[in-house]
């Protein structure tokens, strides 16, 4: 599906994965409404993409807020695509170091987040996106993100990996649903990217990351992950696809 002359709506578009996105889908030719939680960075961000660019600070998981997101696209220009990269992870164990049961609220927070927030989204896009009048057969394109840590869930990984296992477990169902209204969905699974999180760690740390992927062994960038999310709106095929970006990585219990 071409997106030019359309508008685009990027999740947690005011860094890393969704500000990379946000990039390729201007170049694409969209308008594009970054919805965050950090006014400061989404701020930033659009004054470095310009005008095509436009922040609503919103959060996920609320529907009023998400709907202000969707209208502001919207007034633009047909909305197309969504590009779903607002998410998190922390850590917990089953059991922590003092022998006391892992934080429920913390998997609670991580999952609500995840998954709710991921469905939050799909739903509302879609019925925005199902109004639109068909375009060679389509009328809009939804990618959400997991991770390979739903495959490969480290130790102290329960939640975010219970709630990455989620989305994929949502993505092929998604499309089944949403076939009818000329409407497809894709997730993409990243593996270690350098974003704003790997950013903080020492880069000793991140050299020994990025030796850890087996072809290119380094980290991923985020205009990586942008262009296949440019793809996948592009390929009218690939539809209810979860697709890992890796660099063929399997990671190990810890």
């Amino acid at each position: 599906m071409k997106i030019e002359n359309t508008s685009a709506v990027v999740t947690g578009g005011a860094s890393g994965l969704g500000l990379a996105s946000a990039h390729q889908l201007i170049a694409d030719g969209a308008q594009v409404v970054i919805c965050d939680i950090n006014d400061e960075a989404g701020e930033k961000a659009i004054a470095a993409l310009g005008d095509k660019a436009h922040y609503v600070n919103a959060d996920v998981t609320d529907t009023d807020q998400m709907n202000a997101v969707f209208d502001t696209a919207e007034s633009l220009a047909p909305l197309r695509a969504v590009v779903h990269c607002a998410g998190r992870g922390a850590p917990v164990r089953l059991v922590d170091k003092n022998g006391e049961p892992g934080s429920l609220e913390t998997f609670e927070a991580i999952v609500k987040l995840n998954v709710i927030g991921s469905f939050n989204v799909l739903r509302l896009a879609a019925a925005r996106m199902a109004r639109n009048e068909p375009v060679e057969h389509e009328r809009g394109v939804c990618i959400l993100t997991a991770s390979i840590a739903a495959y490969e869930g480290q130790i102290g990984q329960i939640p975010y990996a219970s709630s990455k296992a989620g989305v994929v477990g949502m993505t092929l169902v998604a499309a089944r649903d949403l076939a009818s209204k000329n409407i497809r969905v894709c997730t993409i699974a990243p593996g270690l990217f350098d974003t704003p999180l790997l950013a903080k760690l020492p880069e000793p740390v991140r050299e020994s990351l990025g030796k850890s992927v087996p072809n290119p062994p380094r980290l991923g960038v985020p205009e990586e992950f942008a262009q296949l999310a440019g793809h996948i709106i592009a390929n009218p095929m690939l539809n209810g696809e979860t697709i890992r970006l890796d660099g063929a990585l399997r990671m190990a219990p810890r």
